[in-house]
C-alpha cells in the first residue's frame, strides 16, 4: 500500500487521538495573533508544519528552531505521503490553511484522502466571512463559489463545462446573492468581463475585499462589471456579487414567436405541443447532460437547458441561419448551461460526453446511423426523443429500433390552434407529429 493510499486505519492501529498526529489549521493574514490558544499550542508542539509558503511565513518566527517547515507549493499532492511518514515516525504534524479549510479548502481532500479520522479540524473564520462583515451583507442566503484555480482563460458564450469559470457562472445564473475565492488568473477583472459577456452589465454589482486583515486592506464596494473591468486590484482578493432579480420566466413552455427563426414564419422549430410532449418524455434530471440533433432554432435544447440548470446541453445544426438564430436565442433567453456546434451530425458527436438524454429533431438523411450511434452512447436509463413528420423517417427509426432490440413507444401528436374568424374563434389543424421515444435499461 503507498502512502498517499493509507486511511484512517494507520492511525487507529497506533490508537492515536487526532490531535496526537495530525491538526489542520486555518489562518488569516493577521497569522499568529488571529489563532486560538488550541492552534498555537498544536503549532508550538509540532514536529513538522506544512503549509503554502505565504503561511509558513506568518508562523516561522513563532515556532521553535527544531520544527522542520516544508511548502506545499506546487507540491499539494504529496502532503498526504509527509503526514503518514511523519505520523508513523511518531511526529506531531500541523497543516496550514487559508482561513476556513472547510470552505473550498483541502479539508474534504485530506479526509477523503487519509480517512475522517486522520487530522483533527481548527477552523478559522473565512476570509468570505470577513468580507460580508466589511460589506455589512447578511450570507446566509448567499451561494459560495471559487474559481480559485488554474488559468481558465477568459470566458466566452457556449464555454462547456471544462471551462474553469462554468460553475461560478452557473452559480451567478441560478442564486442572486453569490461569494466567490479568486485567484491571480482569475481575478475580478477577468470575472466582470465575464459577466458583460453573458449579459449582466446593467443587473451585476461586484463588491471587491482585497488583503483583508493586512495593513493595505481596500475594499471596492458595488461596482458595475465595466467599472470593474478595468481595474487592478491588490492580491488575495474575494468578491461578491449581486444580481438584481430578472422578470420571472418559465422553465419551458415558451411561444414559438418568441424565438428568431427562419422568416417567413415556417422556420425550424419544434412547435410549443410538440415540445412540450418531448421534453416530458427526456425526462431530464437537474444535472442532465442532454445532446440535441438538429438544432433549428434551439428551442428544444435551450428548454432542456433550463429544465436542466445543473446539467448542459450539447447541440449541433448544419444550418448556418438555423445555427445563428439559436445562438442567438440562448443570449437572448441568457441560458449559459448551452454549446451550438455548426455541422451536420455524426461531426462532433465524439467529443460530447455521453448523454443522459438525446433529441434529434433533424437527421440530415444519416437517422438510422444516428441512432445505432446514441444507443450506443447513452447512460444507463438514458431517453432518446425523436420527432417525425414523415412516414419515411418514422419507419426508418422503428425499424432500426427493433433490429436493436431498444425498447420504443410511438405517439402522434395532433395539435388544433384557435384562430379569428371574423368575430369569432376556428380551430386550425397543425400537422401531425410523431413522437418516438426509446430508453436503456437503467
Amino acid at each position: 500500500m503507498s502512502a498517499i493510499s493509507m486511511d484512517a486505519s494507520l492511525f487507529a492501529s497506533k490508537k492515536m487521538k487526532p490531535a496526537e498526529h495530525c491538526s489542520l489549521i486555518g489562518i488569516l493574514d493577521d497569522g499568529w495573533a488571529g489563532l486560538s490558544g488550541t492552534a498555537r499550542q498544536r503549532l508550538a508542539t509540532a514536529d513538522l508544519v506544512i503549509g503554502a509558503g505565504r503561511t509558513l511565513e506568518l508562523v516561522r518566527q513563532h515556532l521553535p528552531a527544531s520544527t522542520t517547515l516544508r511548502d506545499m507549493d506546487g507540491v499539494l499532492g504529496q502532503v498526504p505521503g509527509w503526514i503518514v511518514s511523519a505520523t508513523e515516525a511518531g511526529q506531531r504534524v500541523a497543516v496550514l490553511a487559508t482561513g476556513d479549510p472547510l470552505c473550498h479548502g483541502i479539508a474534504s481532500w485530506l479526509s477523503g484522502t487519509l480517512g475522517p479520522e486522520a487530522c483533527e479540524i481548527l477552523s478559522n473564520v473565512s476570509t468570505l466571512q470577513l468580507a460580508f462583515a466589511r460589506f455589512k451583507w447578511p450570507w446566509q442566503d448567499v451561494k459560495i463559489a471559487s474559481c480559485h484555480s488554474t488559468d481558465a482563460g477568459d470566458w466566452f458564450l457556449g464555454a462547456t463545462p471544462e471551462h474553469g469559470l462554468y460553475k461560478l457562472m452557473r452559480a451567478i445564473a441560478l442564486h442572486p446573492r453569490v461569494a466567490t475565492f479568486t485567484g491571480p488568473e482569475n481575478n475580478p477583472a477577468r470575472l466582470a468581463r465575464a459577466l458583460l459577456t453573458a449579459g449582466y452589465a446593467d443587473e451585476v454589482k461586484l463588491s471587491v475585499a482585497c488583503r483583508l486583515l493586512l495593513p493595505d486592506e481596500q475594499l471596492f464596494p458595488e461596482l458595475s462589471p465595466a467599472e470593474a473591468a478595468q481595474m487592478v486590484y491588490p492580491e488575495p482578493n474575494v468578491v461578491l456579487i449581486e444580481r438584481r432579480p430578472e422578470a420571472r420566466q418559465p422553465a419551458f413552455g415558451f411561444d414559438d414567436l418568441e424565438y428568431l427563426q427562419r422568416t417567413p414564419e415556417k422556420g425550424l422549430i419544434t412547435k410549443q405541443e410538440a415540445r412540450a410532449l418531448s421534453l416530458a418524455k427526456l425526462r431530464l434530471a437537474p444535472d442532465a447532460a442532454v445532446w440535441d440533433i438538429g438544432a433549428g432554432s434551439g428551442s428544444v435544447g435551450l428548454e432542456a437547458a433550463r429544465l436542466a440548470p445543473l446539467g448542459h446541453v450539447w447541440a449541433i445544426e448544419k444550418n448556418q441561419g438555423d445555427a445563428a438564430n439559436a445562438r442567438a436565442n440562448a443570449a437572448r433567453f441568457r441560458v449559459g448551461n448551452y454549446t451550438l456546434s455548426e455541422g451536420k451530425a455524426p461531426a462532433y458527436l465524439d467529443a460530447w460526453p455521453d448523454p443522459d438524454a438525446v433529441f434529434i429533431g433533424g437527421s440530415g438523411g444519416e437517422l438510422a446511423a444516428l441512432i445505432r450511434l446514441i444507443l450506443g452512447r447513452l447512460k444507463p436509463g438514458g431517453r432518446l426523443v425523436m420527432n417525425f413528420v414523415t412516414l419515411e423517417n418514422l419507419a426508418t427509426a422503428t425499424h432500426q429500433l427493433t433490429a436493436t432490440g431498444a425498447a420504443w413507444d410511438v405517439v402522434q401528436l395532433q395539435a388544433s390552434r384557435s384562430q379569428p374568424i371574423l368575430d369569432m374563434h376556428r380551430m386550425a389543424a397543425q400537422n401531425p407529429v410523431w413522437i418516438v421515444t426509446a430508453w436503456t435499461k437503467a
